[in-house]
């Protein structure tokens, strides 16, 4: 976790300022996605 912290801080990453808003973000997609893990493969 650190490393990505850092290389995050070093790039500019938006994580750098708030890491906690991109777990939110993340999150957010995955409940939208259905909250599942395996999605259903497309033909």
């Amino acid at each position: 976790m650190k490393i990505s912290q850092d290389i995050a801080r070093e790039h500019g990453g938006d994580m750098a300022l708030d890491p906690e808003a991109g777990m939110r973000q993340k999150s957010a997609e995955f409940a939208a996605s259905g909250n599942r893990v395996y999605l259903p493969l497309a033909d």
